[in-house]
């Protein structure tokens, strides 16, 4: 067995689409442009994959009213400094910027839609 994607319920699927290919280097391997607009999206190594779609039969929650630990998505980046700086000129907003206890660089920001984004540079990579 293994996980094939996640999917998350959002405001503006396609918009969101856009923004995450642009800004998140990920790529659409399927999408919808009617509803619900769903939209697979593929990270850098095409193994992990993100559906986004907005369909108004289920509540969309309102991600920028939830508490940044109550979900993220997260991403190993070799810099995390210029990955924020580029985020936060294209829309996300900063939640916090340090190293934690293990030495690891983690950035956390929300995407222009209120989603919790980490970026995280290892002392010691995940398997």
């Amino acid at each position: 067995m293994r996980l094939e994607h996640i999917g998350l319920n959002v405001p503006d699927a396609l918009a969101m689409a856009t923004w995450y290919t642009e800004h998140l280097n990920m790529q659409s391997v399927r999408s919808m442009e009617e509803p619900p607009y769903a939209h697979f999206l593929a990270d850098a190594t095409g193994r992990t994959i993100l559906e986004i779609y907005t369909n108004p039969n289920d509540p969309i929650p309102d991600y920028i009213q939830q508490h940044p630990l109550r979900f993220h998505i997260a991403f190993a980046v070799e810099n995390p400094t210029t990955t924020k700086d580029k985020l936060l000129s294209g829309g996300a907003t900063l939640i916090s910027d340090g190293i934690i206890e293990d030495g690891s660089h983690m950035v956390v920001l929300r995407d222009p839609w209120g989603l919790v984004l980490q970026f995280v540079k290892r002392k010691t990579s995940l398997p």
